[in-house]
């Protein structure tokens, strides 16, 4: 079993290199053995283009050693038609009599068929290898499958005495604060990439006006979700530029505003407003979401229990009063220091 482990390993670690590429699909990674000696590897790069058995089993230079070889793949092969061939069809073709996956897909589409049709060739199929791993890669797919509803990420940054801004002015208005430094700040622009929408509140939009997008990272831009229960965010926004699709969840009647990339969507929000927004984007077939607002935003997710993940910067400016960051329980997954910050990334209990 060690054998496996080491193989499904490296398939895990091939397939982290499509994070943020492959929505709506997993991240899978896949190696080919023979002899205990690596002949092919490959990985899902990104979404429409060929699974990673297909690319491993395209990088064997002798292709008369695939019927002697083990293929190891993260998650189960698929059995059906989507935008690429089933990659269990392929394996068979390809004369592949061993198969060692890390874990079952939860995908309807999937769940076991591929397994299935690769016994029913007379394929040797070993299931189970790192699985808890396997499933951690795609904890996104999973949830969205498992769940019916995104991964959630919270993430903010506080002062050292615990503050995310030092609230108003005296002339009453809220500016923004910068408490982390130029390489925190790209860290989030890289994580803004790998994930496939980001929420912020209406206090936020408007005191901020941000952009949400990756400027200073390499990727896509995530879809922006933005919480206008009055819509009272001004028209000329950033979020209102149409550079990026742009979810606006609100209790007034939709009304457009000349953006075509601009998308409203009525909730009531005096009931199970987070409950509601995690349907709505599970109806747009979003599979992670970085909750990136304010405090009331972020308590309201943290008390009705619909977070996965918390990342938290904090920095070495304090405010003494102010606002102050959410108060929550989780389980401390790891920490960093980023220059003169630290961050701390927690796992919901």
């Amino acid at each position: 079993m060690k054998i496996h482990e080491k193989y499904i390993n490296r398939c895990i670690q091939l397939a982290q290199n499509g994070l943020g590429r492959t929505y709506p699909n997993p991240m899978v990674g896949c190696v080919i053995v023979h002899k205990d000696r690596i002949i092919g590897e490959g990985w899902h790069q990104k979404a429409g283009e060929p699974h990673a058995e297909v690319n491993a089993v395209n990088s064997v230079r002798d292709q008369d050693l695939l019927k002697k070889a083990t293929i190891y793949v993260s998650l189960e092969p698929c059995s059906h038609y989507g935008k690429t061939p089933p990659c269990s069809n392929l394996i068979i073709d390809s004369g592949i009599k061993k198969v060692v996956i890390g874990t079952v897909d939860p995908f309807s589409e999937v769940a076991g068929k591929g397994i299935k049709k690769l016994m029913d060739a007379g394929c040797e199929v070993i299931v189970g290898v790192l699985e808890k791993e396997s499933q951690e890669l795609n904890r996104r797919f999973f949830t969205y499958h498992t769940k019916q509803r995104p991964y959630v990420i919270l993430k903010w940054a506080q002062s050292a005495d615990g503050f995310l801004s030092p609230g108003e002015t005296p002339d009453g208005k809220r500016r923004p604060v910068w408490i982390t430094n130029e390489y925190s700040k790209q860290r989030v622009h890289k994580w803004r990439s790998e994930e496939q929408a980001i929420l912020v509140g209406t206090n936020t939009a408007i005191a901020d006006n941000p952009k949400l997008n990756t400027r200073l990272w390499t990727g896509a831009d995530p879809v922006r979700v933005v919480l206008d229960r009055q819509l009272r965010i001004p028209e000329n926004s950033h979020l209102f530029d149409n550079s990026i699709k742009t979810l606006v969840l609100t209790e007034k009647e939709s009304k457009e505003r000349g953006a075509k990339n601009v998308i409203f969507e009525k909730l009531d929000f005096s009931s199970k407003l987070p409950q509601q927004i995690m349907e709505v984007l599970y109806r747009h077939e979003i599979q992670s979401v970085i909750i990136e607002g304010g405090n009331q935003t972020l308590q309201t997710f943290i008390d009705d229990q619909l977070w996965d993940e918390a990342r938290i910067f904090t920095g070495n400016i304090s405010f003494k009063k102010g606002i102050p960051a959410p108060h929550f329980s989780g389980k401390l997954m790891a920490e960093e220091k980023i220059a003169s910050d630290l961050l701390k990334i927690y796992k919901h209990d």
